[in-house]
Parts: structure tokens; sequence; C-alpha cells
């Protein structure tokens, strides 16, 4: 976004050239034009039905209107006189990266929400601009040259390729990941501020509260309920936390009412947090093995066969937050474990 410390990206003032193109046309044909981009006091853009509902026409009536109007204006005298002003629109596009989003674009342009139907409108009408349309994948987006435009796309598209449901990734790191895509784009459009533009053309990859990127339908990027607004805060942690504290930082990070006993519930439900200790909670994903003390000593010995005390006690420990003595206890339970000649335990 721009700041106060940087010089406007345009000179001139979108309302007064939007009623210096409208002048040259007929009287109807320019309140269809205010009426459809919402261009007057009501910047309510009126659909084509609504408008041939005014004037008793056909709503394909008011698109030829619509249409021979901006033919019009683009063969007027005033639009000629206008050049620089579409000459300064295109310099600003390609400042902010010659392929950019709507909604961007225009807070880019004018921090002032009531001048922004006349720049969309002056998009339209300039021959350079180009736009494309919002659909499954991307934003409504504006650009001028079709090359970096598909080189854009198709970079975004990589991008997403290469992230699986589960991966969240710092800013850094994805903007790092997509400059490996960019390689035949020009060097003087490698910079932080657009490439974070670019990512933000995207509907399929976006970021969750705490800042990292992922596939947006990942529940980890758009946390959906309790449980999602817990993994990211014991993953935001890393490494065991009690849930008492996971509430409170579900309240802090994401202004949600976390009850105690409702998130300690849903920690038990789900198979992505593993009880570690007193009321501490891990993710599954880093590895620690599921169950009471009991079942961690026999997975271990399962996984390894025979041990000493010490070294179970200290396989156990990595696994679990609980004194040595817990430990010892569950090793005494003769209906699952013995102990060899050699002071050696193993499963019964």
């Amino acid at each position: 976004m721009t700041t106060p410390h940087q010089p406007p990206l345009t000179s001139f003032k979108p309302k007064h050239v939007t009623d210096r193109l409208l002048s040259v046309l007929p009287e109807r044909a320019k309140d269809v034009m205010v009426s459809r981009y919402g261009l007057g006091k009501n910047t309510e853009r009126l659909t084509l039905d609504a408008i041939g509902k005014k004037y008793k026409i056909t709503r394909e009536r008011v698109r030829q209107i619509e249409n021979h109007a901006l033919i019009t204006i683009r063969k007027s005298k005033e639009y000629e006189k206008e050049r620089k002003t579409f000459e300064e629109l295109e310099e600003a596009v390609k400042k902010l990266g010659g392929i950019i989003s709507e909604s961007d674009l225009l807070k880019e342009l004018s921090k002032d929400p009531s001048v922004h139907n006349h720049l969309n409108f002056l998009l339209i009408i300039g021959e350079s601009f180009k736009r494309k349309k919002e659909d499954d994948y991307f934003q409504h987006r504006w650009y001028m040259d079709d090359q970096l435009s598909d080189k854009v796309h198709t970079a975004l598209h990589k991008l997403y390729e290469n992230l699986s449901d589960d991966d969240l990734i710092s800013e850094q790191d994805i903007l790092q990941s997509f400059l490996t895509h960019l390689k035949e784009v020009s060097d003087e459009y490698k910079k932080e501020e657009i490439l974070r533009r670019w990512l933000s053309l995207s509907k399929a990859i976006s970021r969750n509260p705490l800042g990292e990127w992922g596939r947006s339908a990942s529940s980890n990027v758009h946390a959906k309920g309790m449980r999602d607004y817990a993994f990211l805060v014991i993953r935001k942690h890393g490494s065991p936390i009690h849930f008492t504290e996971v509430a409170k930082q579900i309240e802090k990070l994401f202004k949600r009412k976390a009850h105690v006993a409702t998130t300690h519930n849903e920690l038990i439900k789900d198979p992505r947090f593993v009880l570690v200790g007193r009321g501490l909670y891990a993710l599954s994903e880093w590895g620690y093995i599921s169950g009471v003390v009991k079942d961690v000593i026999r997975k271990i010995l399962e996984q390894n066969g025979p041990m000493t005390k010490s070294e179970i006690v200290d396989k156990v420990l990595k696994e679990r937050y609980v004194k040595e003595n817990t430990i010892m206890v569950n090793l005494q339970n003769p209906k699952f474990f013995k102990k060899d000649k050699d002071g050696r335990y193993y499963l019964v």
C-alpha cells in the first residue's frame, strides 16, 4: 500500500476526467453510463435490467447504448486530449507490477472510495488496459501485457501445485518459492511488494491470521472452528503447551471466545493432538506417540525389542512430560511387562 511519504501514482482528478469524457455523449447515453458505472452522487452500479425499466427499453437495448457510448468516447477529441491521463494510468499499472487485482489497483490509485468508480471507468475506457474477470482461481485483475499476465498466472498455478493441503510456510519462504517459477519475468518486477500483489491475485493460495501461507481450502489457512485455531496456536508455540494456555492464545490471536473446558474437549477428540503430560498437548505431526504412559512403553518396546530401565526412561521422557517414578510404576505391571535375566524389560 502507498504511504503518506510516497508521492501519488497519478496527478489527474478522476472525477474531472470522467466529466469531460462523458460530455461528448447525448443526454440519455450519458445518464445510462453514469447509472451503469456509478459515476453520480449515487455510487451504486445499476444493472442493465434496472436501467431498462427506467427508460422502458430492453436490457439488450441498454447494452447497445452502453457499447456505442464507449466507442463514441474513444473516438472523441476529449479522449485524445486525455492522452496524458491514460499514459499516467499505464505507468501506474506498470509500477504496481503490470498485473494487479482490481481491488488493490483502485486502493493504490486513491484512498478515497468515492473516486474508485471513476477510476474503474477510466480503465474500461482506456484502450491499453485489459481486464480478466474473477474465476475459481483468481480475483478480478487488470493488466496490459499478455505475456506478463500469462507468466504470472502460470507461476501461481505451479506454486499452488507444489503445496500440499497441510503445508504452512512463512511469507519469505513462499516469496522465494514463487520466484523460482518467475525466471522468465523481467527483474524490474521481482520486488517483494510486487510479488505480494501477485500472490494476492490467487484465490487458491492465501495466508492465515498468523501470516503463514498455504492452500486457501486448507483448515490451516482458513480455520473453521476451535480445533483449527488450537492447531495453529500449538504449531506457533512450537512445543507442548497446556490446554488453558491454548484457550488464552486463541482469544488473543484470533479474537475468538474460547472456554477452557470446551478447548480441552476439542483437543481430546482430534487426532492432530497428543496428550504428553498433565494437560500438556503436542501435535501428532511432531512424532509423539499417542496413548497413556503404558501404551508409550509398549510401542517403544515393540519398535526396539528388550531394553534396560534407563533406556526406556530416556525414550519415554522424549514422548511424555512425566516423572521418572510414573514410568517405573507402569513398568512394574506384570500383565504387560517382564524383565529378563539381563535386567532388560520386554513385552508379555
